[in-house]
């Protein structure tokens, strides 16, 4: 696969191309490829936003939305135009992707009920437990089911005028189209999806509406049209074409396909849609995604049950906390960096370039001890339902005799990363859930043979990563856009055919040693979460 930087105007084939746009957690990312071989990256845009933590929930504002949506667009405009000479009237399609669950409820006027509740906030344990034990399917806490039922349940003000709810990639299609549709992987993180139906489960749609009759209108009526991919999900109107380029250079009528979440995207930017494969989104939050091969045989509340963006069923492993602390720990050395080279003094700092120093703390951390010395690094910003853990308490602990230097600092918190979901995956492990290959994408594995490295030994399965993985779900969206203006029929063969047919990738294996190593570590993580629980009940 082609990267950004190796792009060049000859490889455009016809001047055709695809916009990709993904809101993540901590960027919001635009990624334009060529329409007829979408593993040319033509230009990227992005724009740096974080959530807000008010009145005790994690949200974005829909100004914040907007301009940062604006922001990464003009990026990438100006990207595209500087490398390539593309220009807006290229584009043949569009798509829109954004960090999936959570709740945006509205009344039937457009306007917002209450602030966006992403999927990060853990209030909804009354509804989830309720719900789970109802439907007889898993319910995390982040759904969008849960959060209409908390809602209900505390009987918020806001319920009785609530007419739609939405996910933000729904929501922002809805604004450039008119059309209130969401792709079904997407929507099976609102609610639990009918494999063979490709839609909401009709059953469990009338188990829901029996809880509480005449209180909310039925949840169909409250839920976005379910959608697979390929299909048709609108065109940019012109109020759509003016939210996002308020220069008017931008047209309507392009068509957009349908808005997918951002463990759908992952799962193409990473080809991993067939049964025996899976992927590792490791971002703000960290997710795997398993293709099944058959049924799970008991509801587990580590596992969601969510589909691929044709409707395949998926195992889904959810974290709410993935790569921030590493982040802000490598922030830290990256200040240090800064004030300590050449040239720099108490009123000016040195330019210092942070992948740079990510990549030397990464590669010091190869040098470490295979359990981390002793210590132990839990990455718990926020609640942690896997682990139990309503809060996040970020900890650092280690005993009076580990062996306390930067190698195994850097490995300790490299492997708390993987720490929450490696206790999901060993629920898989025990329902027999076999694994041939795990893709991983996100920014921590720009550095080659790392990260990855840990996360095969965490996983005890080989881990690839290709080219594009640092472009990740922007890059997902842009080829699900392509797919739809193919006119291809089955989303597999064009991956395997179109896309993925000449991919480079890097496979790790499980190196024996790391995999002991990992599990000792596991081992300590697992009895630490005492330490971690008490901290949560006392800090």
């Amino acid at each position: 696969m082609a990267h950004p930087a190796h792009a060049a105007a000859e490889q455009i084939r016809t001047g055709r191309t695809t916009l990709g746009i993904e809101l993540g957690s901590t960027r919001i990312k635009a990624c334009l490829v060529d329409a007829d071989d979408p593993t040319v990256v033509l230009a990227v845009g992005s724009h740096a936003w974080e959530n807000e933590y008010v009145d005790k929930r994690w949200t974005y504002s829909l100004d914040a939305v907007w301009s940062g949506l604006r922001a990464a667009y003009a990026d990438l405009v100006g990207d595209a135009r500087a490398r390539h000479g593309v220009s807006p009237s290229t584009f043949q399609a569009i798509g829109v992707s954004a960090m999936m669950h959570g709740y945006l409820a509205f009344d039937d006027a457009g306007a917002l009920l209450v602030p966006f509740r992403t999927w990060r906030n853990t209030d909804t344990g009354a509804a989830a437990a309720e719900l789970s034990e109802l439907l007889g399917v898993n319910i995390p806490l982040r759904w969008s089911v849960a959060h209409i039922r908390q809602a209900v349940l505390d009987a918020e003000p806001h319920v009785a005028r609530l007419a739609h709810v939405t996910t933000l990639a729904g929501y922002v299609h809805a604004q450039l189209t008119g059309r209130r549709v969401l792709g079904v992987g997407d929507a099976s993180g609102m609610f639990p999806i009918d494999a063979h139906a490709v839609d909401y489960d009709e059953a469990l749609l009338a188990r829901f509406d029996a809880l509480a009759p005449g209180v909310i209108p039925p949840l169909r009526a409250l839920l976005p049209e379910v959608l697979p991919a390929g299909v048709d999900a609108g065109a940019l109107t012109p109020e759509g074409a003016a939210l996002l380029d308020p220069s008017g250079a931008l047209e309507p009528g392009i068509p957009l396909c349908p808005p997918e979440g951002d463990a759908g995207t992952g799962m193409v930017a990473t080809n991993a849609v067939a049964p025996r494969t899976g992927n590792v989104s490791a971002g703000t939050s960290i997710f795997a995604m398993v293709v099944l091969e058959r049924p799970l045989q008991h509801t587990h509340h580590e596992l969601d049950l969510v589909t691929t963006p044709v409707g395949d069923p998926v195992a889904m492993v959810h974290c709410n906390n993935g790569a921030s602390e590493l982040a802000a720990w490598a922030g830290m050395f990256t200040r240090f960096a800064a004030l300590s080279a050449p040239g720099a003094d108490a009123g000016a700092d040195a330019d210092v370039d942070s992948d740079a120093v990510f990549d030397v703390l990464f590669r010091e951390a190869l040098a470490g001890d295979a359990d981390a010395g002793g210590l132990l690094a839990f990455n718990h910003l926020a609640g942690e339902p896997i682990a139990g853990l309503a809060e996040g308490r970020p900890l650092f602990v280690r005993t009076p005799d580990s062996a306390f230097t930067l190698a195994n600092v850097m490995r300790a918190q490299l492997y708390g990363v993987f720490g929450t979901l490696a206790l999901g995956m060993r629920v898989l492990d025990a329902e027999g859930v076999e694994l041939d290959l795990m893709f991983a994408h996100g920014g921590m594995f720009r550095t080659a043979g790392v990260a990855q490295r840990f996360l095969a030994a965490a996983l005890g399965a080989p881990v690839a990563v290709g080219d594009t993985a640092s472009e990740g779900g922007a890059w997902g969206i842009a080829v699900l856009a392509a797919f739809a203006a193919s006119g291809r029929e089955r989303l597999a063969d064009y991956l395997d055919e179109v896309v993925f047919a000449d991919a480079a990738t890097v496979v790790a294996e499980p190196d024996p040693v790391d995999v002991a190593g990992f599990a000792a570590y596991l081992d300590r993580y697992r009895a630490g979460l005492a330490v971690e629980a008490a901290a949560v009940a006392h800090l």
